[in-house]
């Protein structure tokens, strides 16, 4: 009896931890180390925005056995971006280790970051827009086609052979649904499978398993594959990636987000025949009417098209990253709280991005508010988050919006596509469940005539 004292102790304090007074409110849920996952986990966005109501600018949701720390007013988020006691590469490298893999966070990162410079992206051009070409030639010249379908046809193996090599991942039909299936799959719950036992996440842990063996011949190709001049595309062994956990993070890292910014752009740009109207314009300023059956994109012509780059960064805006994250390293005092160390410094670019006083009607798609940043010295609009903040931006926003630029251009400039109205979601504008689509965006593609530009 007596040795079981402690054991029933120990579970009380984590039951009932003492709160310090200096602390901020704190979500802990009534289950020991889940605290308020479930809650969290079910939707998270709705979660962050009603604890910021019920609880007040800065709280703290205890969940697996960690504390997250949200910062929502100008104080906090001034902190955020500036206190040099919150570290993100040890937050990241954090998740990463936790599924059981050694991270090189700063080489992978200090690699990225050249690779894709803007200095660098006239390696990037000639490739790109030939497998661009390539596969949208594959869509045939006119037909009904699911958005989602058509974006991850024609981006994914145009954008992966173009950063790794023609063939190294797998690119045909059946091979990209079934790997998109998986790396959704992964994608999706990476937070709590990298930080729960594996007998709580076992879809997770399946589609783990399988994109890592996928990935023992992407690594494989690859090494044999090895051409002498690599500078066009990433070389996967200039970062030891011979382990194939290193090149799924990449790709996750490099993709998936391409992918979903790509389908929401379109979505948004069809949907709405006036912004499509202003594109087509501005592609016969540069390109002239229809009737080139290929358009090389330079990165010349890409500067005569601003209105296209505002479209990207407003979807950015709207469809941003949830949560972006750092850890606490020394004590931070933020209003009257004092975070302690250990805790994950949290701050929402999605919630941010709908501050009408940074964003007038903010649940509005209006590219035209990115006339007044000076994206030549990515000077982007206050509040806008979405690349990250400080030292560790996102060291592919230039590559990022490059590409993204390049896809659009040749998509447009190829076909006239509207969408077929029934098939339109309701949630496409102003929502706030729905980070990516839930429902198919069916459109009708026919072939670009010489009225569709003029």
């Amino acid at each position: 009896l007596t040795s079981s004292f402690p054991t029933i102790e120990g579970f009380t304090l984590v039951l009932f931890h003492p709160r310090n007074p200096n602390a901020p409110p704190c979500l802990r849920g009534w289950v020991p180390w889940f605290g308020a996952a479930f809650q969290f986990g079910a939707a998270p966005l709705e979660f962050i925005e009603q604890a910021r109501i019920q609880y007040g600018q800065i709280f703290t949701v205890f969940a697996l056995g960690n504390r997250y720390t949200f910062v929502t007013e100008e104080e906090g988020i001034q902190v955020f971006c500036t206190s040099k006691d919150a570290d993100f590469e040890q937050a990241v490298q954090r998740s990463v280790q936790n599924a059981g893999k050694t991270f090189n966070f700063h080489r992978l990162y200090s690699m990225m970051k050249g690779k894709l410079s803007t200095s660098n992206l006239h390696l990037l051009s000639g490739t790109l827009c030939k497998e661009l070409h390539e596969h949208m030639e594959y869509l045939g010249p006119e037909g009904n086609e699911e958005l989602c379908d058509l974006v991850r046809h024609v981006m994914y193996p145009a954008v992966v052979n173009t950063l790794f090599g023609k063939g190294i991942c797998p690119t045909s039909k059946n091979e990209i649904k079934e790997f998109e299936k998986h790396f959704q799959k992964y994608d999706e719950d990476f937070e709590y499978g990298s930080q729960m036992p594996e007998c709580f996440m076992r879809k997770w842990s399946k589609s783990k398993k399988w994109l890592l063996k996928v990935f023992e011949k992407v690594v494989s190709d690859a090494e044999r594959s090895r051409p002498s001049d690599s500078s066009s595309r990433v070389n996967l062994s200039d970062f030891e990636l011979t382990s194939t956990f290193y090149s799924l993070i990449l790709l996750r890292l490099s993709v998936l987000v391409l992918l979903q910014v790509a389908f929401w752009t379109l979505a948004f740009v069809i949907s709405q025949p006036s912004i499509y109207k202003i594109i087509m314009e501005d592609l016969v300023s540069v390109y002239g009417k229809a009737g080139k059956e290929k358009i090389d994109v330079s990165e010349d012509d890409l500067k005569k098209l601003p209105f296209i780059k505002w479209c990207i960064l407003e979807t950015i805006r709207l469809r941003a990253p949830g949560t972006i994250t750092k850890k606490v390293i020394n004590p931070i005092k933020i209003q009257n709280f004092i975070i302690p160390v250990g805790d994950m410094l949290m701050m929402s670019p999605y919630w941010l991005h709908r501050n009408p006083k940074y964003f007038p009607e903010p649940e509005m798609f209006k590219p035209d508010r990115w006339k007044e940043a000076n994206l030549e010295k990515n000077a982007f609009l206050d509040g806008f988050m979405a690349f990250g903040v400080g030292t560790h931006q996102c060291p592919g926003r230039s590559g990022f919006s490059y590409v993204l630029l390049c896809r659009n251009v040749n998509h447009i400039s190829s076909f006239c596509a509207v969408t077929i109205p029934t098939s339109l979601p309701h949630f496409l504008l102003g929502s706030k469940k729905h980070l990516f689509r839930k429902e198919p965006i069916e459109i009708l593609l026919c072939p670009l005539s010489p009225c569709c530009r003029m």
